[in-house]
């Protein structure tokens, strides 16, 4: 059981960075991948990005080159970097906890067995 609780939302101008975390509760973090995902109103949830437990990352082509997804198993926590922040990022962004390796299934949220509660991020122009 991994229970996932995610925090770094807020307010921020358009070209603005923001750091999310998620903080992962238990001993086997490191054998987890992980996953971001964001879900705007009325739209379905989206990929973001992803880190297996190897290290290897994976980003939706939208987010190349703004966003970045790190780990630190250390301290049981993954992080989303998100820098020149536009509009239409703003969403709940969430992340996920899979036993995954490859990252052709990452993207995909059926692969993903644990969900945080999510935190919002508003863009403003």
């Amino acid at each position: 059981q991994v229970h996932l609780v995610e925090s770094g939302g807020g307010l921020v101008q358009a070209g603005g960075s923001l750091r999310l975390s998620c903080v992962a509760s238990g001993r086997t973090f490191s054998t987890y991948s992980m996953g971001w995902f964001r879900q705007a109103p009325g739209k379905e949830r989206e990929f973001v990005a992803a880190i297996n437990w190897g290290r290897s990352t994976y980003y939706a082509d939208s987010m190349k080159g703004r966003f970045t997804i790190s780990r630190d198993n250390a301290k049981n926590t993954v992080y989303l970097q998100t820098d020149s922040l536009k509009p239409e990022d703003t969403a709940v962004y969430y992340c996920a906890a899979s036993k995954s390796y490859y990252m052709n299934y990452l993207s995909a949220p059926t692969k993903y067995g644990y969900w945080g509660q999510g935190t919002q991020v508003t863009v403003s122009s």
